[in-house]
């Protein structure tokens, strides 16, 4: 069933714009507060101003009219030039000058009549020097504020400032540097993400780069580790290791395969030709008996590496129970150590066992241990050519058993120290000399490890090579 792939989009393309509607909102957000602050300020800085200009015009009224608040008011229009100077406004607001039964005496409008349509005497008799009122045609609001005119014989009159609240709050300058501000902060911020987010993508897409080869059978990746972020730095040193690894088991499953039809091919060769030689009567008597013999041999290698190689994939599949027993190690060292060198009949080759407790119990399978044991003694048997001194010790620490391994023989080379253990890797010079799939190792780690316990490579030099076995003690 075909199904429609989805979209996608490029990592710097994915976080560039989820940063920039991100920032955009925020913005918009911090803007709206903004507007909204600036408004409500402008608001009360502009009250502040009509309520000084109010109790500017009644003083200069109480100091220029007589008692009289209905006398003349020359000085008035003079006032309010003055307070519109000083004040810089570009809306002068509406005065009206009412006297103290709330008659209007003086204004600056046409129909100075229309404060009584909204303004209430109890206004004047309140505290408030402030108050919002809502007019109907059109509906909008205005302040007014009022500040009384004291004579000597008493409270004459109020001066009134009205102004709508839409010129109250007006600002223009502020909104556009506001803008401004805004703006510049959302592509300086957009340009900060783009370039950090170019710069973290860069490795990444050069990484994805380098995968796409790996993908078409190329392992050569060119991939700098010169960059500042941890993370990077570990994602592409791993890259690498990765990227080598696949290129040494590429190597590895080549040299299998011929290794494998090789390692095949060669005893049933003999085989078939040793047979057909008895076959056709090439050889009779005893030496067609020797070459039975030898057949006889060959088939048995022929069955061990196909068994090593079947018994090597049924553990990687999990498919060999581990049965775990409790034995006493040195016991089992023993008999394991006599019966191999009792089955290669070679006096050239001796062993000694060293253990420094007689006694040590284990938690172990033991046709297991045998296996991993047979191993390590055919192993050190190969690198000594047949003929050679085998060291075995046993010790222990407070949680585990060890058994060291020690040849005598040739080291093994620094360069393939740390691919012993992978399967199917065989060194340069045994892959020439002894016959296997060089599964050995990597199968005896396998099953130390099912045992909880581990097989490592203790030491190689000049002096010797040693392996060593660690096995959980037992514990009651």
């Amino acid at each position: 069933m075909y199904t429609q792939q989805a979209k996608r989009s490029s990592l710097l393309r994915y976080w560039t714009t989820r940063y920039a509607l991100t920032l955009v909102i925020g913005l918009a957000i911090i803007l709206i507060m903004s507007v909204l602050w600036i408004r409500h300020s402008t608001l009360e800085n502009n009250l502040n101003l009509n309520k000084y200009m109010a109790e500017e015009i009644a003083d200069r009224m109480e100091n220029s009219v007589a008692n009289d608040i209905d006398g003349p008011l020359k000085i008035f229009p003079n006032i309010l030039e003055d307070r519109s100077k000083i004040l810089n406004s570009k809306k002068e607001p509406s005065l009206y000058i009412v006297n103290e039964n709330g008659k209007v005496i003086f204004s600056n409008v046409r129909s100075p009549g229309v404060i009584n349509s909204f303004v209430s005497s109890s206004f004047f008799s309140s505290k408030d020097t402030v108050k919002k009122f809502r007019l109907d045609s059109p509906p909008y609001d205005i302040y007014v504020v009022k500040s009384a005119i004291e004579m000597e014989n008493g409270e004459k009159g109020w001066v009134l400032v009205v102004q709508p609240e839409k010129e109250l709050t007006e600002v223009h300058q502020e909104y556009s540097l506001l803008l401004i501000m805004i703006i510049s902060l959302g592509l300086l911020g957009w340009g900060a993400i783009y370039f950090l987010s170019r710069k973290l993508t860069s490795p990444i897409q050069d990484v994805s780069k380098a995968a796409k080869r790996i993908e078409a059978g190329l392992y050569d990746v060119n991939l700098s580790e010169n960059v500042p972020q941890q993370e990077m730095y570990e994602l592409i040193h791993s890259f690498k290791e990765m990227a080598q690894k696949l290129e040494r088991l590429e190597s590895l499953r080549a040299e299998l395969l011929a290794g494998v039809t090789h390692e095949l091919k060669t005893p049933v060769t003999s085989i078939s030709g040793l047979l057909q030689a008895v076959k056709d009567d090439v050889v009779t008597g005893e030496e067609a008996k020797e070459f039975l013999d030898i057949s006889v041999k060959e088939t048995s290698k022929l069955q061990n590496m196909i068994g090593d190689l079947l018994d090597f994939n049924a553990f990687t599949a999990q498919a060999i129970p581990i049965n775990i027993e409790t034995h006493n190690a040195l016991d089992l060292v023993k008999e394991i150590t006599y019966q191999w060198h009792l089955a290669q009949g070679n006096e050239a080759l001796s062993y000694d066992i060293n253990a420094t407790n007689t006694s040590i119990l284990v938690d172990v399978d033991p046709m297991r241990f045998q296996q991993i044991m047979t191993n390590l003694l055919n192993n050190a048997k190969h690198a000594m050519k047949d003929s050679g001194h085998i060291t075995i010790e046993c010790s222990e620490s407070l949680t585990q058993l060890l058994i060291t391994v020690t040849n005598n023989g040739p080291p093994i080379s620094e360069e393939e120290q740390p691919f012993i253990f992978d399967r199917f890797f065989r060194g340069e010079k045994k892959k020439y000399e002894v016959r296997g799939l060089g599964l050995g190792l990597p199968f005896s780690q396998m099953l130390a490890r099912a045992m909880n316990g581990d097989l490592f490579l203790q030491a190689s030099s000049n002096e010797g090579t040693s392996f060593t076995i660690t096995l959980p003690l037992h514990t009651d």
